[in-house]
């Protein structure tokens, strides 16, 4: 913006992107999308303290998994509860939905880093020519089933006899 003075209150399309680490191209398109309404100065889009506010509450909406339009009821919030109190319900209740799905993604990813954390202390012990523990033979073989049961699937092939296909 070289020839437009901004106050230390308005932003420039490259100062929100580069503080966000985001594209000129994604303020565009929120702005298309109706979340920001940057003013103007000029051709140039100049941003204010709110629509840096806004900024942040978008990207921490986008972060934990809303979509566009949830955010936008969000950011209108004051005029959600003038016109339908009822709305608050619904938002609550997306909110616990939201928290109750981002939980079980935690859960997931938790048993997902336990299992991979198990694969590494097994291979970490064969290559250190230890024997690994119990649990990790345990975990070993419950994975070469999975295995066995996966190319068994793919080949067509039946189960050799004695293969820990049916142990767990």
């Amino acid at each position: 913006m070289s020839t437009t003075t901004l106050t230390k209150s308005e932003f420039t399309i490259r100062d929100l992107a580069s503080e966000f680490d985001v594209t000129a191209r994604t303020l565009r398109f929120y702005e298309q999308k109706g979340l920001l309404n940057p003013g103007r100065k000029g051709a140039s889009r100049v941003y204010s303290v709110a629509d840096r506010a806004r900024l942040v509450l978008i990207l921490r909406g986008k972060r934990v998994g809303f979509s566009l339009d949830e955010i936008r009821e969000m950011l209108d919030m004051e005029a959600i509860t003038s016109q339908n109190p009822s709305a608050l319900t619904d938002m609550l209740e997306r909110f616990h939905e939201r928290i109750e799905a981002l939980n079980s993604q935690r859960d997931d990813i938790d048993a997902a880093i336990a299992e991979l954390e198990a694969g590494r202390t097994w291979l970490e012990d064969r290559l250190a020519r230890r024997e690994p523990s119990e649990e990790i033979k345990h975990r070993a073989r419950a994975f070469e089933a999975l295995a066995a049961a996966r190319m068994n699937v793919w080949t067509g092939a039946s189960p050799e006899p004695g293969s820990h296909e049916t142990q767990t």
